[in-house]
């Protein structure tokens, strides 16, 4: 997490508009210290999305956090760390809170697609990899039967792709519902999960509100 991205992101924040938080090569643990310190001067995690300018990065979308505690915690922050967006002092992450920001992070993106969607992409991708590798070979009957074969052995990954997303997403899952994270079903039929009383921004789309 550096100290440009942290002061960027608070800057935006000025705003008071909901705050798209984009880096190339941010990892999802940076990007759930920058949620922390969003936190801190009154907004809230809200979504995530891989992207990024070379589409090799991620997307986090931060939003206004209305509620009493949030508008308090942020004026105490406020107070105490007045050049936070200038490079000066920030408040001390705390490690438990930073790690669920991880989790929830980690289960957005695992659960932005489902199986059947999964399915269908990782077949797309190792079609086309087979094809390419038929190019490279020739047109010849052998380039062909050698290509038919990757294929193959690609796609038996799919499974075994299927089953680590859901030991990945059921990991999450269960350090979110040990702290009290409760289930949200968006219209999309995604599945979120969210502090007690929490709310989804947006109409199934958190992105479609954001910056």
């Amino acid at each position: 997490m550096s100290n440009r991205h942290v002061q960027k992101m608070l800057r935006q924040m000025a705003s008071g508009e909901p705050v798209q938080v984009t880096s190339a090569m941010a990892s999802m643990k940076k990007l759930a210290r920058l949620a922390f310190i969003a936190q801190q001067f009154g907004y809230e995690y809200a979504d995530v999305r891989q992207g990024g300018p070379q589409g090799n990065g991620f997307v986090m979308l931060i939003v206004p956090d209305p509620s009493p505690q949030a508008r308090a915690r942020a004026e105490q922050n406020r107070a105490q760390y007045p050049n936070a967006s200038g490079g000066g002092a920030l408040p001390s992450l705390v490690p438990d809170e930073v790690e669920l920001l991880k989790a929830r992070i980690a289960f957005d993106l695992a659960a932005r697609y489902t199986e059947k969607q999964l399915t269908v992409i990782m077949g797309a991708g190792f079609s086309t990899l087979a094809v390419c590798l038929g190019l490279q070979l020739g047109a010849d009957t052998t380039a062909v039967v050698v290509a038919g074969i990757a294929w193959a052995a690609l796609m038996a990954f799919v499974p075994v792709g299927l089953v680590v997303n859901r030991r990945y997403r059921a990991k999450h899952v269960a350090r979110l519902q040990a702290a009290g994270f409760t289930p949200v079903t968006e219209q999309s039929g995604r599945l979120r999960y969210l502090p007690r009383g929490g709310q989804l921004p947006g109409h199934g789309n958190p992105f479609a509100g954001g910056a």
